[in-house]
């Protein structure tokens, strides 16, 4: 059985122009892609595939070995048919081109499975998301997917799949790393077919296939990478390859957090000001929110609200929820945090602000992180070290709670 490993590559790229020629630790991209593919066991020959003359001189100057595609290739899969064209194998895995610190042994657990009794068609790989990252499974980046009892894909979408009904119910996500192996047969077949409807609403190739019926083995696998979508990761990978010393992570510092302090209007409420016949203040506030306090408190969060307002509506809310860490009416905030840190016991590197308006930016500065809702102000949100995907007023708080707990291995329920 002959098995050619083909890297994808092309030079425009929406994010990032000339992904593949960036450099790292000294090399281009993808040179480090093409080194780690070349120590995968069992591989018959390595190609590059690009459309690009720039890519494929520094490719030859390594001694890599290029096949020239056509520009009109619409995604990876697409480039492998016209390689496939060209290089003849049983086999064809298709590597990305962005994966600099892809694992060699999650290929070879491909390539054992195409070389089984009642090898599949098609194989692809995907890992366990982390019950500290479950945050992630709303990410449109982070691809899911969900399969039958035998492994075989029944769904991939950028969407969290499975979807819980049931607040509390258990559930594993599964991460799809994009990496593929085609019989010849089926990748012939996927070049024969239309693009799909579902593969065009959720911009995934392998969809195609699956519209088609046909299908797909899932492996799992250790997750790898980061790969390299963003300016933000490609600094990261950067750092990793240098030996770097790298920051604590969002969720590192988030699972130090032990205080959690929010403002109220536009956080736990929308921003309006409801006032009755006889001038009292009135406030719309989330049960959502409500719950996720109460809830939280009994996992050992502590609680405290900081408002430049002042009302017995909020005051009574604050009785129900059993927050009794509160500063209302402040509009000057370092002090009532000093005073929050000094009642709750807890240190400014122990505790989150949540807010939404430029006056919650210096409570940023004095806590160890900064959170504000999806509607906040512009400079709020640059300034924020997390931007929630939730409006105010509509489950922020109970969003960073969950999160919080989530990054100490918790839930909420």
């Amino acid at each position: 059985m002959r098995i050619v490993a083909v890297i994808p590559a092309r030079y425009h790229s929406t994010r990032l122009p000339g992904k593949p020629l960036l450099e790292i630790a000294g090399k281009a991209m993808i040179l480090h892609v093409l080194d780690r593919a070349r120590q995968v066991q069992g591989l018959d020959a390595v190609l590059v595939a690009t459309d690009d003359e720039r890519i494929a001189r520094v490719v030859r100057e390594s001694g890599g070995e290029v096949c020239m595609t056509s520009a009109d290739c619409a995604s990876g899969s697409d480039r492998l048919q016209e390689v496939a064209k060209k290089h003849s194998a049983d086999v064809y895995i298709n590597i990305q081109g962005d994966e600099p610190l892809l694992d060699p042994k999650a290929i070879e657990a491909l390539l054992t499975c195409m070389r089984g009794q009642d090898s599949p068609a098609v194989a692809t790989l995907a890992y366990a998301l982390p019950k500290a990252e479950e945050h992630r499974v709303r990410d449109p980046n982070l691809v899911k997917v969900v399969c039958d009892d035998k492994g075989r894909a029944l769904y991939f979408s950028r969407s969290p799949i499975p979807y819980v009904r049931d607040e509390g119910t258990e559930c594993t996500y599964y991460v799809h790393i994009g990496v593929y192996a085609y019989r010849r047969e089926a990748l012939e077949r996927f070049g024969s077919l239309p693009p799909a409807p579902l593969e065009q609403v959720e911009k995934l190739e392998q969809l195609r296939l699956l519209q088609a019926g046909l299908s797909i083995q899932v492996l799992q696998t250790e997750a790898f990478g980061p790969g390299v979508d963003t300016a933000e990761d490609l600094a990261l990978v950067r750092q990793i390859m240098a030996g770097q010393t790298l920051p604590p992570s969002l969720d590192q510092r988030l699972s130090q957090i032990k205080l959690i302090i929010t403002d109220v209007d536009g956080v736990l409420t929308d921003g309006g000001l409801y006032y009755s016949a006889e001038g009292e203040c009135l406030k719309r506030f989330n049960a959502r929110d409500g719950l996720g306090c109460v809830l939280a408190q009994k996992k050992g969060l502590r609680l405290a609200v900081l408002s430049g307002r002042d009302c017995q509506a909020l005051r009574t809310r604050l009785k129900d929820l059993g927050i009794t860490i509160f500063r209302l009416g402040r509009l000057e905030k370092a002090q009532a945090l000093r005073e929050i840190f000094a009642e709750s016991a807890c240190e400014p590197s122990q505790a989150i602000f949540l807010g939404d308006d430029l006056t919650d930016l210096p409570a940023f500065a004095a806590c160890a992180l900064g959170a504000c809702v999806a509607d906040a102000h512009q400079d709020v949100r640059q300034a924020a070290d997390l931007v929630l995907a939730s409006r105010g007023g509509q489950g922020a708080l109970r969003e960073l709670l969950e999160r919080v707990l989530a990054s100490q291995g918790q839930r909420l329920a």
